[in-house]
């Protein structure tokens, strides 16, 4: 356990209102402490540092001059929100961030009024906050009242069509909208991208831009006497140097670029904007991602995402494991190959180091694309690349993957082009929870004609596939694979192509046989030494491939037992279902099999350990034995079967 920052100031904080009795000086203490506060408590719990750290000002500033939350303060992404979250009433569970029962590490609805819309992926903040605005225009009700609308949006996110979308929507609504771009040079990754360079030059002009900033953001929000010599100062100053005209051209009045760790320039400008702002805004202000904690400044992500770690040195405190990430069994594995066939190429969307591609930039940096948050484009790119004769893996997590849903109907599937989707994060991730739980692949892809859709049992298998992948090109391919390391097995030390459409046997057995998809392998074959032990054996195979089916596989499980399970870690239309589709097509359920399939729930699961998520599912061990079990009509309390 780490010491606790001494946080006098803190101390007499319970709420927002609460700020509004402080003076800017004494505001400026407060963000030490808070700063001081978010560290100490992420080091406990681990999580999302970096963003949070960059925004303490601007947290503090946004609500000691806004009145939330009536005012309604939209987070983008929302992995930002922690020093908020400390200073709206959750102080006394901060300490229980990302744990079972304990605060979510993202804005949500549920957890407070103050998160009045929640998030877990990025780019939509300016889009709700739209909403928010228009319905107070409407006449909306709201338990909390409806007054200003803010999104706190990232120069990442910024890089999503999203954004523009809501901002070209906003501006010609012309309502007033607060928009505070939060400039920290980085999302995950390095941002990539014109935007990107945009921004730059925004603030790369000393010393003109405070004066332009003056002179062009604010001209809106004068009184009607002095816009006149404003906007002659704004004519004069056009030539000098790059201003907001982007965002202007948008329908938004530009004021910036502010110093985001200097209260004495942000304390002034929001309240200003409180008190004269009409139409849509946007506030453009610079910050450093882990600024004030010298481990996060220095760390290439900038201390994105950490597990527990000591405050003195940055260290993180990780349990050793004998077994690689699956992410980096890909990486390694991709790049492998791409050494020997230079029409291999990655595509990612900000994830580079997340999705483990950056092991391969290393060495190709010419065929490793980073798009940004743009996980449309990214696709049909991908399918672009595919057209023009390369092979593309297009590497998303696959919560990010739901967002290119519509390119991989229309640019990919319809065309059959040989775009291979490496899923990461597949199943339940964790800390993480709903919003980024990799439920839904396997159910939005196996139901589009043409696509092959694969799942690992375990790291081995997945250097497999990999290879698999590699080598397929009559159409689009995809794996998936989960966050963490593997189970320990013996590695391969080259991948070879599977079979399309075949599965594999694990061992045989009799009466009941369990047909696994994905890597609950694991806790299948721990199941069956607790079922030998009551003398049943069950058979277990692998299915590999939910698109195609492995039909004489399953037809042999089916008429050769009396009860067949399936298993994976998706959503209800998955693999089972495709199982039970077939089943039901050969007339085998006329015959008395028993046919039972195991599945996430039909609920978003709260963050919690992977082993707790899976124990609320319904998928760990002890579940997989009583289905057994019931199926079978076994007595629970007998001790043999």
């Amino acid at each position: 356990m780490s010491s606790r920052p001494q946080t006098p100031l803190l101390d007499r904080v319970t709420a927002p209102a609460d700020l509004k009795r402080l003076s800017d000086d004494e505001l400026v203490r407060l963000s030490h402490e808070l700063r001081a506060e978010t560290i100490s408590a992420v080091s406990e719990t681990g999580g999302h540092l970096g963003a949070g750290l960059g925004v303490v000002e601007l947290t503090v500033a946004l609500h000691a001059v806004f009145d939330t939350p009536r005012d309604k303060l939209v987070w983008d992404v929302s992995h930002q929100c922690y020093p908020h979250k400390i200073l709206t009433g959750r102080r006394d569970r901060i300490r229980t961030l990302r744990m079972k029962d304990g605060l979510s590490g993202f804005a949500k609805r549920s957890e407070s009024p103050y998160d009045c819309f929640g998030a877990g992926h990025s780019s939509t903040s300016i889009s709700a906050a739209l909403g928010f605005a228009m319905a107070r225009e409407l006449g909306g009700v709201c338990d909390t009242g409806l007054g200003d609308a803010i999104a706190v949006i990232g120069d990442g996110s910024m890089s999503a069509g999203m954004a523009y979308e809501a901002m070209n929507n906003a501006g010609h609504l012309g309502k007033r909208l607060i928009v505070v771009l939060n400039d920290n040079e980085m999302s995950i990754a390095p941002p990539t991208g014109a935007m990107s360079a945009y921004l730059s030059r925004l603030y790369a002009e000393q010393p003109f831009h405070d004066l332009k900033a003056a002179a062009k953001g604010a001209v809106n929000l004068l009184p009607p006497p002095f816009r006149e010599g404003a906007k002659r100062a704004r004519d004069i100053l056009k030539g000098l140097t790059v201003g907001g005209t982007l965002f202007e051209e948008l329908g938004f009045s530009y004021l910036g670029p502010l110093d985001g760790h200097d209260l004495h320039q942000l304390l002034p400008v929001l309240r200003m904007v409180k008190a004269r702002a009409t139409g849509p805004i946007l506030i453009h202000v610079l910050t450093r991602k882990g600024k004030g904690y010298a481990p996060a400044e220095h760390a290439a992500d900038r201390g994105h995402a950490r597990g527990k770690f000591d405050v003195a040195t940055g260290e993180q405190k990780k349990a050793p494991s004998n077994a690689p990430a699956y992410t980096k069994v890909f990486a390694r594995t991709l790049t492998q190959l791409a050494a020997e066939d230079p029409r291999i190429c990655a595509v990612t969307a900000a994830m580079p180091d997340g999705t483990g591609l950056d092991l391969m930039a290393e060495r190709f940096p010419s065929r490793v694309f980073d798009v940004g948050i743009a996980e449309q484009h990214g696709v049909t790119f991908s399918a672009g690349l595919a057209a023009g004769g390369m092979k593309p893996f297009c590497a998303m997590y696959s919560t990010f993957l739901q967002r290119g849903y519509d390119q991989i109907v229309h640019d990919v599937a319809i065309q059959r082009l040989p775009v291979r989707f490496a899923i990461d994060r597949a199943g339940l991730v964790g800390a993480d929870g709903a919003t980024h739980a990799g439920a839904f692949d396997v159910a939005f892809l196996a139901n589009l004609p043409g696509m092959v859709v694969m799942a690992a049992a375990d790291e081995a298998e997945l250097v497999h596939m990999v290879a698999t992948a590699a080598a397929h090109d009559e159409g689009p391919i995809a794996f998936r694979y989960p966050r963490g390391e593997g189970v320990g097995v013996e590695m391969p030390e080259r991948g070879i192509p599977l079979p399309i459409g075949r599965g594999r046997m694990i061992r045989e057995g009799s009466r009941v046989a369990i047909l696994s998809f994905g890597t609950r392998l694991s806790e299948v074959m721990a199941a069956c030494e607790k079922l030998e032990a009551r003398g049943l054996s069950p058979t277990v195979a692998d299915a590999r491939f939910a698109k195609p089916l492995d039909r004489d596989l399953i037809l042999r499980l089916a008429r050769d037992h009396e009860a067949l399970l399936t298993i994976e870690e998706g959503a209800i239309g998955g693999f089972g279902s495709h199982v039970a589709q077939l089943l039901a097509e050969e007339g085998v359920f006329d015959h008395g099999l028993k046919f039972r399939s195991m599945v996430l729930p039909d609920t978003f699961i709260d963050h919690a350990s992977p082993a707790d998520m899976y124990a609320s599912a319904g998928l760990d061990v002890a579940r997989i034995e009583e289905k057994v079990l019931v199926t079978l009509g076994i007595d629970l309390l007998s001790k043999r079967a």
